[in-house]
């Protein structure tokens, strides 16, 4: 057993929680959030989706099983099975129940040897049910990990307050080939794209050619056959180029198709307005209705959403939240444009609505 240092989460509105710390013993600031899934550690802790982020997982026991073998890759050149990027994305981890002892035949190492090798701070021992209740209720918040009980001014800056997708997204074009010969190009505007949406491509047996954030699609110098716009982190109105972008993507004629992030730009592009939720929707069994037919179980892992009623006249509702009634998808009524909130790639979670990918590779 390791010696317990002492640690602290204070959260913007004044409230501190004392725990014990692993993964680096040290500071940090970033936007506190709760996900609610039992499994799946390391592929939510490098998922670019929650870049700027603390997150604390609800599920009371975490690092049972683990970490397999990860080889950091900033390139982003290789798709590293079991995790959704090359590097930790998360600020700090929260948890109840730390499990020193791991065992699993993939694990090369501990929770905490990862998360301090990457100079991730982490608390365990505190209530992460009376935290998860105060941000349910409260809304989710800025906050800092802290050797410190009394810490000085919580001068944070607002991570959504900055373009974290053009933080975690390639700088320059990668491109990825399936095994078998492609026949189909898709041109991948990475906002923070997770591998497992890679991963999805290249098993249907499409060509990936992945582009940064800004990368205009109007006057690109690859060919495709079709547009995907990814998930990612942040507020979507930061992503300014992107939108504007994508909204001159509509007179190439080519499918589009969005995740996450993704689903709110094209909101955006097509002129509809987003919103913060109150406290987002990071799980893997959010149930979502798409309109006129099936209920699906689904992962997600997003703040913000796109305001139904400012969408145009051309455009429809596709799915919603069986929760909360928030949107969860958009389509164009006569043209193959459309998105979703929620990630049919899973990773982790259920492979419910992973037909998605196959509407738009038959699109294309």
């Amino acid at each position: 057993m390791e010696q317990k240092q002492k640690v602290y989460l204070r959260l913007a509105n004044g409230k501190t929680f004392a725990g014990y710390s692993f993964g680096k013993y040290g500071k940090t600031d970033g936007e506190v959030v709760f996900a609610t899934g039992m499994t799946g550690y390391p592929e939510s802790l490098t998922d670019p989706s929650y870049s700027g982020q603390i997150l604390v997982f609800t599920y009371p026991l975490i690092g049972n099983y683990g970490v397999p073998a990860f080889a950091k890759d900033d390139t982003a050149k290789s798709v590293q099975d079991g995790f959704e990027s090359g590097r930790i994305q998360v600020r700090g981890v929260i948890i109840s129940n730390y499990s020193f002892d791991y065992s699993h035949f993939d694990a090369a190492t501990s929770l905490g040897k990862w998360l301090e090798d990457n100079n991730i701070p982490g608390i365990y021992g505190i209530d992460t049910r009376e935290l998860t209740k105060v941000l349910r209720t409260t809304g989710v918040m800025l906050g800092r990990i802290t050797t410190d009980a009394v810490d000085g001014a919580m001068d944070i800056i607002d991570p959504n307050e900055t373009n974290l997708a053009g933080e975690v997204g390639v700088k320059e074009p990668v491109i990825y080939t399936p095994k078998k010969k492609s026949t189909k190009k898709i041109l991948l505007v990475d906002c923070g794209v997770k591998n497992n949406i890679i991963r999805n491509f290249l098993k249907r047996g499409a060509e990936v050619i992945r582009v940064p954030y800004d990368h205009d699609p109007s006057s690109s110098q690859f060919e495709f056959d079709g547009i995907f716009v990814s998930n990612g982190p942040g507020d979507p109105k930061m992503c300014k180029s992107t939108v504007e972008n994508l909204r001159k993507s509509f007179d190439l004629g080519v499918p589009i198709f969005g995740i996450c992030l993704g689903s709110q730009i094209l909101g955006l592009s097509a002129g509809a307005d987003t919103y913060k939720l109150k406290f987002g929707h990071r799980s893997q069994n959010q149930p979502c209705i798409e309109i006129g037919g099936h209920c699906y179980i689904t992962s997600q892992n997003h703040g913000y959403a796109v305001d139904t009623k400012t969408l145009p006249a051309e455009w429809s509702e596709w799915f919603i939240n069986n929760n909360d009634g928030t949107n969860e998808g958009v389509k164009h009524n006569t043209k193959p444009f459309f998105a979703v909130q929620f990630h049919p790639e899973s990773s982790p979670g259920p492979n419910d609505t992973g037909w998605l990918f196959d509407m738009f590779i038959d699109s294309i």
